[in-house]
């Protein structure tokens, strides 16, 4: 019971990065119909700039405004000088443009960087696992992104729903067409729109720094499960991002824990490893296939 507890919570903290990920990028391609494979360059960016700050200054929370200033600026940039002439192409140029963005952005980490993996600091009152029920022992870093990403979800819902700004992403996510006919200044709310989602973006780089390796391409090897993600959920919606960031983080974390192990009561130990590795690296794509059979759309209508 204590080891179900234990990966049940390693699957929300999986699941609150993919939300994170998933919520700047679900309104990026939601309203400015923009496959923009560099957003997992973005989530490196974040991690690189933070942890340089943190390793520099001693100081976690320090390298925290760093890599959400260096992401958000980035992600300004890209928009200003690729993204914004990629509007009117159609998604093979898209796709063209942002995975030239993904080597160029890789080759500049590596020269400034290098090539080998480095750690985020961890804040030291969060480097002793604590006890939440008898025989639970946690780490609370991991309580703390859990936190993060649901303080994050909350103000996004905030920010979508109860804002003007929020209309107009709703109502851009709904029909583009319309809210610049209405006189709605598109080039702007484009800008805000991917400018938040590479904040996002580096919030979930820099954050993850202290649990995994900050390392070159780190951004591509999320990036595919983020794209389920946002499929799942819906394309545009906050809603969706978020049920289906914590749906998938969770089925993946359990089948990758607990599989092999079943599969050795029916089958000799070596092939039931194999197997259940397999199965459980195809168990997102398998759920958002049963998923798209019945809602082609989505969990969630765009806007929701």
């Amino acid at each position: 019971m204590i080891l179900i507890l234990e990966q049940l919570l390693n699957g929300l903290q999986y699941g609150v990065m993919l939300f994170l990920l998933a919520a700047g990028l679900t309104l990026i391609f939601g309203i400015m119909g923009v496959i923009n494979l560099a957003h997992g360059s973005l989530y490196m960016v974040g991690a690189y700039a933070g942890t340089w700050v943190a390793t520099a200054t001693g100081s976690y929370w320090l390298g925290l405004p760093a890599a959400l200033a260096a992401a958000a600026l980035t992600g300004f940039a890209i928009e200003a000088l690729v993204i914004r002439r990629l509007y009117a192409r159609d998604h093979l140029d898209q796709v063209l443009a942002t995975f030239a963005l993904i080597l160029t952005f890789n080759q500049l980490i590596i020269l400034g960087f290098g090539r080998q993996p480095v750690f985020t600091l961890m804040p030291e009152a969060f480097a002793v696992s604590i006890e939440l029920l008898p025989g639970l022992f946690y780490p609370p870093y991991r309580l703390l992104i859990i936190a993060t990403g649901l303080v994050v979800a909350l103000g996004l819902y905030l920010l979508i729903n109860r804002t003007k700004i929020g209309m107009l992403v709703r109502a851009g996510a709904t029909n583009r067409d319309m809210v610049r006919a209405l006189g709605v200044d598109i080039r702007l709310l484009y800008t805000i729109v991917f400018g938040l989602g590479a904040l996002l973006a580096g919030l979930a780089g820099y954050m993850a720094g202290p649990i995994s390796a900050v390392q070159v391409g780190m951004g591509e090897q999320i990036l595919l499960a983020t794209f389920v993600v946002v499929v799942v959920g819906g394309v545009g919606s906050i809603k969706g991002a978020f049920v289906a960031g914590l749906m998938l983080g969770i089925i993946d974390t359990m089948l990758r824990a607990f599989l092999p192990g079943l599969l050795r009561h029916v089958m000799p130990a070596s092939e039931a490893d194999a197997l259940g590795i397999g199965i459980a690296s195809m168990g997102i794509y398998l759920l958002m296939a049963l998923v798209l059979l019945v809602r082609p759309k989505g969990l969630f209508a765009a806007g929701a």
